[in-house]
């Protein structure tokens, strides 16, 4: 992707097709269980007071991106690369070389996850996680990141995680199905994209009316001599 130039979101949904394709291939509707209890216990137990491994695994990954993102030359790099990587190339910035650590610090996540998903589940198969990708996109929308890139910060994705979390558990305590709760997801993460959209554009409609506004109040001095 970092070479050829795919877009990445869309690689990103194809790969997620075509590797739980994959998975439901090799395991169709059985499953695979029988781990270790050491790797059981990274999902299951405590492990810091009563946090469990996944939460200070979490806090610490959330700590150090945030650091590399807000304070760092390579977070810049970041930020300058998803406003403009056209821009970004002509200022000495190696676009690719972003972009493939981007992918592997990613992918590196991902993996990580999906360990944590089936120690705590104590079994995986093909279909583990499915629908979770609709929950992600929400929640990194709805925390201020810009789907066309240069823009977010880690604490409002923090804040998203900790709304669309609630949300979800108060639907469930209210006793709304799943499919609903999927639904009022969807809705959310519709008004994630039309809201800051629509901001955009009353920006631009009023810096267009301040700029007439500001050209039509200036004096218009005469060329003509004074008598």
């Amino acid at each position: 992707m970092a070479r050829v130039g795919l877009p990445s979101l869309a690689v990103t949904l194809a790969g997620l097709i075509g590797y739980r394709g994959l998975a439901l291939m090799l395991i169709e509707d059985g499953s695979l269980g029988g781990f270790p209890d050491w790797f059981e216990r990274l999902g299951q137990g405590a492990f810091f007071g009563p946090l469990p491994f996944a939460i200070v695994l979490f806090a610490g990954l959330l700590v150090i991106a945030g650091l590399v993102l807000h304070r760092t030359g390579f977070g810049r790099y970041v930020y300058v690369v998803g406003n403009s990587a056209d821009v970004a190339r002509f200022s000495g910035v190696n676009v690719s070389r972003v972009k493939f650590i981007l992918f592997v610090m990613s992918g590196l996540v991902a993996a990580i996850a999906g360990l944590l998903l089936a120690a705590r589940f104590g079994s995986v198969r093909g279909s583990v996680g499915q629908g979770f990708e609709l929950d992600v996109i929400t929640i990194v929308l709805f925390g201020g990141v810009s789907i066309f890139g240069g823009r977010g910060s880690m604490i409002g994705v923090m804040l998203s995680i900790l709304v669309i979390l609630n949300l979800r558990n108060g639907l469930a305590l209210l006793g709304v199905s799943g499919n609903t709760q999927t639904g009022v997801i969807g809705a959310l993460l519709i008004l994630s994209v039309l809201l800051p959209n629509l901001a955009s554009d009353v920006r631009r409609r009023l810096a267009r009316r301040a700029r007439r506004e500001a050209v039509t109040a200036e004096p218009v001095v005469s060329s003509e001599p004074a008598k």
